[in-house]
């Protein structure tokens, strides 16, 4: 645990911030191969269940809402990655059980009710999704939509993707607002998940063009490393979650960027 609220103070994070932070990564992925590997598989094995699930119940439009969701539970699915950065930070070596244990641990007992929030927020997409996709396409026979990809370039698949990305696109800023900042704040302060939501959410609006720049990157990258059967996952979710990290401490410590 380092500071807490009462001398926490935002600064202003810049790009060179953000290459010294892909540096630092690199480094973090370098010194715990084996664990960073581990908390990606979690979710490589999950989303290969999820996809195998929906193609044999040809229901793959679900799959469709699941991954184009994937971004708004990022922060949730890095919380290994935050542990393992802060753990070398402290001057410790990272292991699995290690950085499982300290993540969950009774110190960072406000973890679960912000990362419950986010999950609300990402089964809301789910029920909202639905709901575009009847109201644009429940007339069309189609089942399985890797079958039946012609119905997107219709009018009204053409309406649907664009007023889905509109509805995708303001869920996700939400949550990198409140979370790009608010779940390593939890991990590494003294701090309830309201205080630590409201800090990430005001330095996103203070520099919106750098963190919803850096934001969008993520989403957009993270997307792609699905293809092919989500193994990409193995390489973007240790990198942004330990650039998160680094960004975060930047962020909260004023850290002047390695030259």
């Amino acid at each position: 645990m380092t500071q807490s609220m009462t001398d926490l103070e935002l600064y202003p994070i810049s790009a060179s911030d953000v290459k010294e932070s892909f540096h630092e990564a690199l480094s973090d992925f370098a010194s715990a191969p084996v664990s960073a590997l581990f908390f990606a598989s979690i979710f490589v094995v999950f989303g290969l269940v999820i996809s195998n699930i929906t193609w044999v119940t040809e229901t793959t439009y679900w799959l469709i809402l699941a991954i184009l969701g994937f971004p708004l539970i990022g922060s949730v699915a890095s919380v290994g990655f935050y542990e393992i950065s802060r753990l070398r930070a402290a001057g410790e070596k990272p292991t699995v059980a290690l950085a499982w244990r300290d993540a969950w641990s009774s110190r960072t007992g406000q973890l679960p009710w912000l990362a419950v929030i986010i999950i609300v927020i990402f089964l809301f997409w789910f029920f909202l999704g639905h709901m575009i996709f009847a109201l644009f396409l429940g007339l069309a026979p189609m089942r399985n939509v890797m079958s039946s990809l012609d119905v997107f370039t219709t009018p009204a698949g053409l309406q649907m993707l664009a007023f889905g990305t509109m509805i995708g696109g303001g869920f996700s800023v939400l949550v990198f607002g409140i979370s790009v900042l608010g779940m390593p704040m939890i991990i590494d302060r003294e701090v309830d998940f309201v205080t630590a939501m409201v800090k990430s959410l005001q330095a996103v609006l203070n520099q919106p063009l750098i963190y919803l720049s850096w934001g969008a990157f993520i989403g957009l990258a993270t997307l792609i490393s699905m293809l092919p059967f989500f193994l990409g996952l193995y390489v973007t979710m240790p990198l942004f979650g330990f650039m998160t990290w680094h960004i975060y401490r930047r962020a909260t410590t004023g850290a002047a960027p390695v030259t």
